[in-house]
């Protein structure tokens, strides 16, 4: 058994390497500095309690616990300047405002894409504790009105769970990428989980609706019109 464990954790390091290389590589298309930066943390680090060790007369103690904490402190900066590199990149790009409601955290279930229009503006939605949050992404002038529709829909469905609304970008009243998750979570918090259960579920039956509405197969032939009212084929 033991040996099992020991093989299966030979390979799943070999992945977590290659992607930590494929990370600093990204990162550093975006931050020509992040090398020096992190040499630079993690011998100020070591340098510190090393230093510190030879004035209390115990240099190998600190020295180690300095080694492990240059260690933890280059981690920590890595994380934060990848996370602003890939932040950076993603911004202005279209679907970028999926990519981080998708890592938002548990609690939340999203839904990519339940607006759009013919110039690729987009609305997601995202339903937690917080209720109902629209996130807007594309055109300003031209997403309002799809964020509009969107709040009104939802007001129609699920009346008694408040609806938020986020514009994405970096013009006046819209909300960078990268705070995206911070201003979510900053929601109160005034649904509990079955109510939360509930929403989704009337959402989901909603959505099953809509795609389950009957059309016809095939093209229509020309000159064909619908009925008025939308009335069903008896």
């Amino acid at each position: 058994m033991a040996r099992k464990d020991t093989t299966a954790d030979n390979a799943a390091n070999p992945g977590r390497l290659k992607q930590i290389v494929l990370t600093y590589k990204m990162t550093r298309k975006a931050d020509k500095m992040i090398g020096l930066v992190l040499a630079a943390v993690g011998i100020v680090t070591f340098g510190v309690f090393l230093a510190i060790g030879f004035l209390l007369g115990h240099p190998i103690y600190l020295g180690i616990l300095g080694l492990l904490l240059a260690f933890l402190a280059t981690a920590i900066v890595f994380g934060r300047r990848a996370e602003r590199a890939a932040f950076g990149q993603m911004e202005g790009q279209p679907g970028a405002a999926a990519a981080v409601l998708d890592n938002i955290g548990r609690g939340w279930t999203t839904t990519p894409a339940v607006a759009m229009n013919r110039s690729q503006d987009v609305v997601h939605r995202a339903v937690g504790k917080a209720g109902i949050v629209l996130v807007a992404e594309g055109n300003p002038n031209r997403v309002k009105s799809l964020l509009a529709a969107e709040k009104k829909k939802m007001a129609r469905i699920v009346a008694d769970v408040p609806v938020h609304d986020v514009m994405v970008g970096t013009g006046e009243g819209q909300i960078p990428l990268k705070k995206v998750r911070t201003t979510m979570l900053k929601f109160p918090r005034v649904l509990t989980g079955p109510q939360v259960t509930a929403t989704n579920d009337r959402l989901r039956a909603m959505g099953d609706l809509m795609s389950n509405m009957p059309l016809p197969k095939g093209p229509m032939p020309k000159g064909m019109k619908l009925p008025k009212g939308g009335g069903k084929a008896r």
